[in-house]
């Protein structure tokens, strides 16, 4: 087995973020054909039981959870490429933030999609935006329940580019 930093015999080693010197780099997407991208992430926040009763009422101390984790997550989608280091900026052209309640587990379940015409895919964006969302509901509860758990974070389907299309199994 060689350097583990050498990746040319992966696929799609010609897309590496590493160079043959080991040292990280910004992939040159200018050749690639825009095309139209999809991206969606999920992941879960559980709480305890009056942290979820506030949260869903919409009372926690800091305020309305829901609504700030939304804008938290457009807003991470946006900035993906400042927040991650080998990610590209991206002209999004839509986003959506969807979430349920599930009053049995005392969690909540959030969903991003986001959708852009461009060289390379949202996933990134797509799971920065799902982790903000949940990061910013266990900030806004983190006063009546500090040990809320973050969990499930993951890419639940993708479209568009060379790859092709991927949906989990595991997923309705």
């Amino acid at each position: 087995m060689g350097d583990p930093r050498d990746s040319r015999d992966a696929p799609g080693a010609e897309l590496s973020h590493v160079d043959a010197a080991g040292d990280f780099r910004m992939v040159d997407v200018g050749d690639k054909e825009p095309s139209d991208r999809r991206a969606v992430a999920g992941g879960r926040i559980t709480l305890g039981d009056r942290a979820f009763a506030l949260l869903t009422a919409r009372a926690l101390p800091k305020g309305d959870a829901l609504a700030a984790a939304r804008l938290a997550a457009i807003q991470a989608v946006k900035n993906t490429g400042l927040a991650l280091p080998l990610c590209h900026p991206l002209p999004v052209d839509g986003i959506d933030v969807a979430w349920t309640l599930d009053e049995a587990a005392r969690a909540v379940d959030v969903r991003v999609e986001v959708r852009c015409h461009a060289r390379t895919g949202v996933e990134m964006e797509a799971l920065h935006g799902a982790c903000l969302f949940l990061l910013t509901i266990y900030d806004m509860a983190k006063a009546v329940d500090r040990e809320a758990v973050v969990s499930d974070l993951r890419l639940l389907a993708k479209s568009g580019g060379r790859s092709g299309d991927f949906r989990r199994d595991d997923i309705p």
